[in-house]
């Protein structure tokens, strides 16, 4: 009876695979990148590269000087306080890093400078007192007013910046994991930033650098294999939003997992904290170059 026969659906496809076959990109060389930043000297113009670091509250700017500070020296290093609990901006006085050279008691040719996060509700004046720090105003140890920019008359403000007080490379840090939900205001707020710094520069202005921060949380195929980074499909596709969104070219944003739960270093981990660090560099570089250029031309 009914002699109907019916018919079975089909299983679903299956989802496709979360890796390219190849990287887009290729791995960083380690102990290059290593030899190179350990024996970079900048321009007789500047004693160090000063290397301004920004971006969305939480996102790992502090862990991300560890980091460097940690490849550098072959030991885990927590000199620039972050926190483990994110409820607010961590970091609230303008503070300068340097790192010390363990073979030669020196320090490198560099220095971090630590600003506040910017908030996404707060912060009224976040981007002002950034444009101030871009062109060497905010004396060392400001403590940052999200509601009040620094004026000419407070003790802090620099009147007389040289090249040294002027930054010399803005990094921009973003989280990979919330990078799908930051919300248009912190992207405006990242946009000023980049404006200004691309303004405030002499020539081509002030060279700019992302670091897209907690890979291994973004992707899982990361966090099995920290080497997977660039066959990850999510994670070029979280690089290239943060290009459509902020301006930054792809080959400028650098991928990194900072040290946070680790009590020893790992090369891999290494390898593109120090590609990063030589990106940076480099670009310092370039920019001391084209004032040079400019001023013998």
């Amino acid at each position: 009876m009914g002699g109907g026969s019916s018919k079975k659906s089909s299983p679903p496809p299956p989802p496709p695979p979360p890796l390219f076959q190849e990287g887009w990109r290729k791995l960083p060389q380690r102990d290059k990148d290593l030899q190179f930043v350990k024996s970079y000297q900048p321009f007789d113009k500047v004693r160090r590269l000063r290397i301004l670091i920004h971006g969305p509250q939480g996102a790992g700017k502090s862990s991300f000087i560890n980091s460097v500070d940690s490849a550098l020296r072959g030991r885990i290093a927590t000199r620039a306080q972050a926190d483990a609990a994110i409820g607010g901006s961590f970091t609230t006085k303008f503070t300068s890093y340097k790192i010390k050279n363990t073979g030669t008691g020196t320090f490198y040719p560099f220095v971090f400078t630590d600003i506040k996060g910017l908030e996404r509700d707060n912060g009224v004046f976040d981007v002002e007192n950034i444009k101030l720090a871009l062109k060497g105003h905010i004396k060392e140890g400001y403590r940052f007013n999200p509601n009040a920019e620094l004026t000419e008359s407070d003790p802090f403000y620099n009147p007389n910046p040289s090249l040294d007080d002027q930054v010399h490379v803005l990094v921009c840090v973003v989280n990979a994991a919330t990078l799908a939900i930051l919300d248009n205001g912190a992207i405006k707020k990242l946009r000023a930033v980049r404006l200004a710094a691309h303004g405030k520069g002499k020539g081509r202005g002030i060279p700019q650098v992302a670091i897209l921060t907690h890979i291994d949380e973004a992707c899982p195929e990361v966090k099995r294999d920290i080497k997977n980074v660039y066959r990850s499909k999510h994670l070029k596709k979280q690089m290239e939003t943060l290009t459509a969104r902020l301006g930054i070219p792809l080959n400028c944003i650098f991928p990194v997992r900072n040290y946070c739960r680790e009590i020893e270093t790992d090369d891999d981990v290494d390898t593109l904290i120090l590609s990063a660090m030589r990106k940076i560099t480099e670009s310092g570089e370039d920019y001391l170059s084209d004032i040079t250029d400019e001023e013998n031309s």
